[in-house]
């Protein structure tokens, strides 16, 4: 089964954070991120941007609207998502609650299917 982990960091805080502290997270990540893959259970893994590098769209009328940045003022961002191979909720906590960046964020945990599969 596919889970999503999501990674949301508190703006305020990362924004605190030194890069010597972000340097040394990183290299703990790749480490993490190489053992999970090698395991088999990492599927992707990817860091985001800021919010401010972010365009949105809508279509509204019929018209597809691009807005710079986030739509509204949040204390929390979407920093970036690992998708993982696990054979329940369980294990998908087990595996990620071993990741680095707990130390500096939270992660929410989904399950997650293909739309051509079903549920």
């Amino acid at each position: 089964m596919k889970f999503l982990g999501q990674v949301w960091f508190d703006t305020e805080k990362s924004s605190k954070v030194t890069q010597e502290e972000w340097d040394a997270v990183t290299q703990e990540c790749i480490v993490s991120d190489d053992h999970w893959r090698d395991s088999g259970h990492m599927l992707s893994a990817l860091a985001l941007y800021e919010p401010e590098r972010a365009v949105t769209l809508r279509v509204r009328n019929g018209i597809v609207a691009a807005t710079d940045g986030p739509f509204a003022e949040i204390k929390e961002h979407l920093g970036g998502f690992v998708v993982i191979e696990a054979k329940d909720m369980d294990e998908a906590k087990a595996i990620i609650s071993t990741f680095p960046i707990l130390k500096y964020a939270s992660i929410e945990i989904r399950p997650a299917y293909s739309i051509k599969d079903g549920r």
